[in-house]
């Protein structure tokens, strides 16, 4: 009985063996794409991390030539808080983020609208939406400033709302469009024969379908205004009302430049940014290449 039960498990065993499939040496094409990817990866990302290693060292060891800094003063990442930049930094999400919701509240009916109609003068609005998104904020400032200025919303964050919303608006619309071009329309008369409306099939077939556009027009415009420092410094005079881009000046002196608090609160800067892109990338990719597959 023994020698029977071992002449069994043996091809078994010889079976299992057999059955994996044998591990392939990468192409070399593969390793040198992948080697150039790591490449060009460490090339963008060694400056964040000098911001970091700088952000942590003392008054006394920046001129030092050693990369890492020979005492962590973790302390400097704490005088963000106690410097009152919490405010600037709660001033910047409520930009950002009343920029970003703006945008999404005009993009989606003009986009929808133009991809679904094809009414008289569509192509001169297309032009004329991908037109505006050629003009820089630089080159109007004066009229910019002089317009707020009228109506008293100077100094104010509703200015840099609606700022930021109607410079990030066109790219959003474009976005849009074409991702609610992508999907086919049978899919909403399939709805409107199951007795949904216009804005039943909208909200129940054509959004979720659209949301990985959505999800890049959103992320854009949050960084854009996120990051936004010119129109802001000229709309902004009150410490308390300025975003961070421009708060984080104070730091910067007439003969002297606080480096380590200004890179530590540059580092709390970007880490909303980075969280938020981590959790949406995969959306992100998906509205980027929409209707390039057919």
């Amino acid at each position: 009985m023994a020698v029977q039960t071992m002449s069994k498990a043996g091809p078994r065993h010889h079976a299992g063996h057999r059955g994996r499939p044998p591990r392939r040496m990468p192409k070399i094409k593969t390793v040198i794409v992948a080697g150039a990817a790591y490449i060009v990866a460490f090339v963008f990302l060694f400056p964040y991390l000098v911001m970091l290693l700088t952000s942590l060292r003392s008054q006394e060891s920046l001129r030092e030539v050693s990369f890492w800094p020979d005492e962590w003063v973790w302390s400097n990442l704490g005088n963000f808080w106690t410097s009152g930049l919490a405010g600037n930094l709660w001033v910047t999400l409520k930009v950002a983020g009343g920029s970003t919701i703006l945008v999404l509240l005009v993009a989606l009916p003009a986009a929808y609208y133009s991809a679904r109609h094809n009414f008289r003068g569509r192509t001169a609005f297309l032009i004329l939406v991908l037109i505006t998104q050629m003009f820089q904020p630089t080159a109007m400032l004066v009229g910019i400033y002089r317009e707020f200025f009228q109506f008293g919303l100077v100094d104010s964050t509703w200015s840099l709302i609606l700022v930021n919303g109607g410079f990030n608006l066109a790219f959003a619309v474009w976005i849009l469009n074409a991702y609610f071009a992508s999907i086919p329309r049978e899919l909403e008369e399939a709805a409107f024969i199951d007795g949904n409306g216009r804005f039943g099939a909208l909200f129940r077939i054509t959004l979720p379908l659209a949301m990985p556009g959505v999800i890049t027009a959103l992320i854009f415009t949050f960084i854009a205004a996120w990051n936004e420092f010119v129109v802001a410094l000229t709309l902004t005079t009150t410490p308390a009302n300025q975003p961070l881009t421009v708060a984080l000046n104070s730091f910067i002196g007439q003969y002297q430049v606080d480096w380590q608090n200004l890179f530590a609160g540059s580092v709390i800067a970007t880490i909303p940014v980075i969280v938020l892109f981590a959790l949406i990338e995969r959306k992100v990719v998906g509205g980027l290449t929409a209707g390039s597959i057919k």
